[in-house]
């Protein structure tokens, strides 16, 4: 049994070295002073000095927070209502039929998904830009939301409605001061999860980007195709500090809201 648990540690002490030992590299050799990624000779500020003074790239930072926190709130306010429609169909085919629909965003290629939005679009007459990347985040993010709500609703004892049907409460106060507030962890977690997938996404948002506006994962893609350079190494360092930052935030937040729902089923 100890050897068993010795070897599973072993392969999961592997299996993190190899999926974050490149982002490391790359974090490290973003204060390389030497301008190169071959040899480390000094610690410096200076690439992230020029992210900084970099006025398109805060343009296109400012874009790409935009966009995620739009997405990221539509995105939400959809999935919950989604969520409450799925769990109202009584039919228990209809409502796996559903949860499949919702799931073949989430199983389906980014890169198919980006040239259906492509195609799409360009046959309804929207120019490709701000509009078409933000239709296209939020499609992609109702699936997470649904998702991230849906246990949270199947958790929710339907004694509690009953009882405020009892008290006089009405559809709307059932729903404001009942449902939202015991699915709020549901909700904030679907969002900051949304707001990642928004945050990250390169191959969709490849596909539907034009007239000038850009993100910064498109952003870094073009300029890595360019040749090497520190700047894109402090660039992604900074990307995956906040990603790292919204995925803690989500953390935290799942397990305050199973603290309170164990608080909650012990009283």
């Amino acid at each position: 049994m100890k050897r068993t648990n010795k070897l599973s540690i072993i392969y999961l002490v592997m299996v993190f070295i190899i999926l974050y030992a490149p982002i490391l590299y790359l974090m490290y050799y973003s204060f390389n002073s030497g301008g190169s990624m071959h040899s480390f000779e000094g610690f410096t500020l200076e690439w992230y000095q020029e992210v900084f003074h970099d006025t398109r790239l805060f343009i296109i930072l400012l874009n790409t927070l935009v966009i995620a926190l739009l997405s990221s709130a539509i995105s939400t306010i959809i999935g919950v209502a989604g969520a409450l429609a799925i769990t109202r169909v009584r039919g228990k085919r209809a409502r796996e039929a559903l949860l499949t629909l919702n799931n073949v965003m989430i199983v389906s290629p980014d890169v198919i998904i980006g040239a259906s939005f492509l195609i799409l679009l360009t046959m309804i007459g929207i120019n490709l830009g701000f509009g078409s990347v933000l239709i296209s985040h939020i499609a992609f993010s109702v699936p997470i939301v649904v998702l991230m709500v849906l246990p949270k609703l199947e958790e929710m004892s339907p004694t509690l409605i009953d009882a405020a049907r009892d008290l006089g409460a009405s559809r709307r106060d059932v729903l404001t001061k009942v449902v939202i507030p015991y699915i709020s962890p549901g909700i904030f977690a679907g969002f900051f999860m949304a707001l990642t997938y928004s945050l990250d996404d390169f191959a969709v948002t490849f596909f539907v980007t034009g007239g000038g506006f850009t993100t910064l994962s498109v952003e870094i893609y073009s300029l890595a195709r360019r040749g090497i350079s520190l700047t894109i190494n402090a660039l992604s360092t900074l990307i995956f500090l906040v990603t790292l930052l919204l995925v803690i935030g989500y953390y935290i937040i799942s397990k305050r809201g199973t603290r309170l729902n164990g608080a909650e089923a012990r009283e």
